[in-house]
């Protein structure tokens, strides 16, 4: 009982912590949920603190409260950001669907530090969620963590690592591979060429990203209860969006229509699958260089990542592509993330989603995930990989493909011929077509010459 004190809201009394800074509701929801030990991400809460903050001003400004409570909310806040602020928010993800435990939550830290601040009580519900209502700040709160997520580390991260692929297409220009269609040999295609394939992949992802912010970053802030805006001054929301976009540095707006904003969660499922889209990219770029690095021997062989660790508890010498690995996992857990979403948004029940913590848990996941693997993956695998130009150039000498190059003078029945024969004796395909054509030795160079190949035409 000495580390305890009694709170009480509108249940009745409840032994909190004594050192905690949060009051009975935030106890209730720690007792009533002891689900998965997974608190709501850091982001998040950040993105709460700065609402509450916003909120405050645009209140005190509007008359909603006084000066001096707005002041001390908005010092509270910007105490708790300016440090570390997690082990005040104890409330598991595995909660209330509209999130109210970690909106009350916010709400009682800030009132406690704002009361000493102020040297008089300011009360949760009545100042730090004046004009407020957990259903519009928690789709708010997931509009602006997301949003501040995207435009601060997905997007640049995105952006390093086409960047560094396009800096690498660069540097190995001038080497020529074999292409492969099924994973089967086809016609050539320089290094340079599928690089920057995967560097346009990153890029479309960026666009088709950079379209979401405009709906991203339109807020649910001001509907309060069910989107009538019930109990906030008529121009709160404004106000707010204003205060917060100064906050966050990104221009928030209010929403055309909160019904929809609270009703549903339509904006972060698109978003999440936006998301799914990235990761489908770097999951290809991944296995492509897990297939170029593969062997050394007994594989393709025709690039060499670099060695990061060893790659066996048993197997000395062995070294594998553990960032390319690790990019794997990543898109296979925001794939995940985003099925979860998906089921989530689907419970917009009339005007309120009531899986909005959870959708919020996953969709920060995925942001932080691919922003950390894309500059992971450019760093440690791109930009650093050495190619094998002698496994590529007997890989090509050898690929009786070439002769699709031959198709239009001589014919894809005759052309066949010569490939099947070419791969049963495993010869040049130079050699057999030189037997088995009119065309002379020169001629055939030029026409079979890799290089050339890749420029397509005739």
């Amino acid at each position: 009982m000495d580390n305890t004190r009694i709170e009480r809201d509108s249940m009745g009394e409840l032994a909190v912590p004594l050192a905690a800074l949060y009051g009975a509701q935030t106890q209730r929801a720690v007792l009533n949920f002891p689900i998965s030990d997974q608190r709501m991400p850091p982001a998040f809460i950040r993105a709460l603190l700065l609402i509450k903050l916003a909120a405050a001003r645009a209140n005190a400004a509007l008359g909603q409260i006084t000066p001096a409570q707005g002041d001390a909310i908005a010092a509270a806040c910007e105490q708790l950001l300016a440090g570390e602020f997690m082990q005040h928010f104890p409330v598991d993800v595995f909660q209330t669907g509209s999130g109210t435990s970690s909106n009350m939550n916010a709400n009682e830290v800030v009132a406690t530090l704002a009361g000493r601040i102020l040297g008089e009580p300011v009360s949760a519900n009545d100042h730090v969620n004046c004009g407020q209502s957990s259903n519009d700040t928690i789709p708010s709160a997931i509009h602006v963590s997301a949003a501040l997520g995207l435009a601060g580390e997905l997007l640049p991260a995105l952006r390093y690592l086409a960047h560094v692929i396009r800096d690498k297409a660069k540097e190995v220009h001038h080497h020529v591979k074999t292409g492969r269609t099924h994973l089967m040999d086809a016609m050539p295609v320089r290094m340079s060429q599928v690089l920057n394939g995967w560097a346009q992949q990153i890029d479309a992802n960026i666009e088709h990203l950079r379209a979401l912010q405009p709906a991203l970053q339109s807020l649910a802030q001001g509907g309060t209860a069910v989107g009538t805006g019930i109990n906030a001054h008529p121009h709160f929301a404004s106000r707010f969006c204003a205060e917060i976009s100064r906050l966050g540095g990104l221009s928030f707006t209010p929403g055309t229509d909160y019904f929809a904003l609270m009703g549903s969660q339509d904006v972060a499922v698109a978003l999440s699958g936006q998301l799914k889209t990235t990761a489908v990219s770097l999951m290809k770029i991944a296995n492509d260089l897990r297939w170029m690095n593969s062997g050394p021997l007994a594989g393709l062989g025709e690039i060499e990542l670099e060695a990061l660790q060893p790659g066996s508890s048993i197997m000395p010498g062995k070294v594998n592509p553990v960032i390319p690995e690790a990019t794997c996992m990543v898109a296979a857990q925001v794939i995940g993330n985003d099925t979860t979403i998906t089921v989530a948004g689907q419970s917009g029940n009339f005007e309120l989603n009531v899986m909005l913590p959870l959708i919020a848990h996953r969709l920060l996941d995925s942001l932080q995930l691919l922003a950390s693997v894309s500059r992971l993956l450019a760093d440690r695998a791109i930009a650093t990989f050495k190619v094998h130009d002698t496994r590529l150039q007997e890989a090509l000498a050898r690929n009786p493909i070439l002769v699709t190059a031959l198709n239009p003078i001589i014919g894809y029945a005759k052309a066949a011929e010569i490939a099947k024969q070419a791969y049963r004796e495993g010869r040049p395909i130079i050699d057999v077509a030189a037997e088995h054509t009119s065309l002379g030795r020169a001629e055939l160079e030029q026409l079979l010459d890799p290089e050339k190949l890749t420029a397509g035409g005739l």
